[in-house]
């Protein structure tokens, strides 16, 4: 057995003194950078801060910075506790070492963790001023190795079929704020409507305008050769303000009627709708790509000043219609007025299952539930369906997958009309006959 030199015990002090003083600035820093508002930043660098201006230069790149941070930290924890246990052993032998090591991380944990980072928490914009200086000069030394590690990362991931593109952060922002989100809705500090405000601002840049469009099919729409008094009563009838109007067949959209244009018109035609020319009151139509991505989509509509718009497939056909309320929508949920007419695509059953139209896009009723099903292969409900059965079902056929099982109630020539979902754990539901098809996802 091979002798351990005896340490100096105010050197060993020392040490891990010190080693639990950098884990301290790490977690402090780290947590005061994350909480602190770029907002007040941008203000006091343009009052004159250079250490606010160091600190929006330090959060310019998060992925180095969360990288650093981490690289550090594994660092000074690794080193503090290796010497620790050596010191222990030359000291006190197997079993003081045993002792004195956990009385060490406990030292770490609280004196080296949780109690920088809840000082940091509770003032991030005095504590982040205060230690930017020292957390930019760490960023200018490590910061060449956690880039090179990451390239290793990569590369390492590749030999598993795994490719990411060395443009893509490996600390996704994003998902960071979504399990942040997530877990504070988990705890109760925040609302579920806040919550889905949150995941739908995220969401939105993954999304295009066909993820969010009124399907054609379901377009409320005028045949302009209806004549001026039938159309005025089209228009009154409907909840809606803007009317697309179509000639010869429905596919064949001429313009898009807007119902203040035609009270003004028939107001001054002194009430008379005899008298109006529909085509000449009609706005021209605005048609966008099915696959406009949704933050392009409303910038666009912001710079036309115009809430509404048709949607054509590659070919130019009309595939439905998208306005800015479908976009805003997928932000802070359903917006009704007092015009709207009640959905009846979503019904909500005792035993906690639910009746719901085919049709119905899968974020709504993910959103409506509180659940997560998927809608990377499929947009509305029965493309869920079909898309996992890899068939079109009969009315009566039941499928589990994902964790929920749906039964098609009503089906019109292809198209599933009525779906029955609920969570398949949930035993109120009658168990699936001889005829009844199971798929496991």
């Amino acid at each position: 057995m091979v002798a351990i030199p005896h340490l100096d015990p105010w050197l060993a002090i020392a040490v891990v003194a010190l080693g639990v003083f950098l884990t301290g600035f790490l977690a402090a820093a780290d947590a005061a950078l994350h909480a602190i508002s770029r907002a007040k930043l941008v203000q006091q660098e343009k009052a004159g801060s250079r250490r606010a201006a160091i600190a929006l230069r330090v959060l310019g790149d998060r992925e180095r910075l969360s990288g650093v941070f981490l690289l550090a930290r594994t660092l000074v924890k690794t080193a503090t506790a290796s010497f620790a246990a050596y010191a222990a052993l030359a000291s006190f032998g197997v079993s003081g070492a045993a002792c004195l090591a956990i009385a060490v991380a406990l030292i770490v944990v609280v004196l080296g963790e949780l109690a920088p980072r809840m000082a940091a928490v509770a003032e991030p914009e005095r504590m982040a001023l205060k230690l930017v200086r020292p957390v930019a000069r760490l960023l200018a030394v490590l910061g060449p190795p956690v880039r090179l590690m990451q390239w290793f990362a990569r590369r390492s991931l590749g030999l598993f079929g795994l490719r990411i593109d060395s443009q893509r952060p490996v600390l996704a922002i994003d998902e960071i704020l979504r399990d942040q989100v997530e877990l504070m809705r988990q705890e109760g500090t925040v609302e579920k409507a806040d919550g889905d405000m949150v995941s739908g601002l995220l969401d939105l840049k993954q999304l295009e305008v066909a993820d969010v469009m009124i399907h054609r099919t379901k377009m409320r729409t005028i045949n302009l050769d209806l004549g001026p008094e039938a159309i005025v009563r089209e228009v009154l009838a409907s909840p809606y303000t803007r009317m697309p109007l179509w000639r010869d067949k429905p596919e064949n959209i001429v313009g898009v009627l807007h119902a203040k244009d035609l009270l003004r018109a028939l107001d001054a035609a002194g009430g008379d709708a005899c008298k109006l020319d529909v085509a000449t009151i009609a706005l021209e139509s605005w048609f966008v790509p099915v696959n406009t991505p949704l933050p392009e989509q409303l910038k666009a509509f912001l710079a036309r000043k115009t809430h509404f718009a048709l949607v054509v497939d590659e070919y130019g056909e009309v595939m439905g219609l998208v306005t800015l309320e479908d976009i805003l929508e997928e932000i802070v949920g359903d917006i009704r007025d007092e015009h709207d007419v009640a959905v009846p695509g979503l019904r909500q059953q005792p035993d906690g299952a639910v009746i719901v139209d085919g049709g119905v896009p899968i974020r709504d009723l993910n959103r409506a539930m509180d659940w997560q099903l998927p809608d990377d292969e499929a947009t509305t409900i029965a493309g869920l369906v079909i898309h996992e059965a890899r068939a079109i079902p009969d009315a009566g056929q039941a499928f589990t997958f994902h964790g929920f099982r749906f039964e098609v109630m009503r089906k019109s020539r292809n198209r599933l009309t009525a779906l029955r979902v609920a969570p398949a754990g949930n035993g109120t539901l009658a168990e699936p006959d001889a005829a009844t098809a199971s798929v496991r996802g």
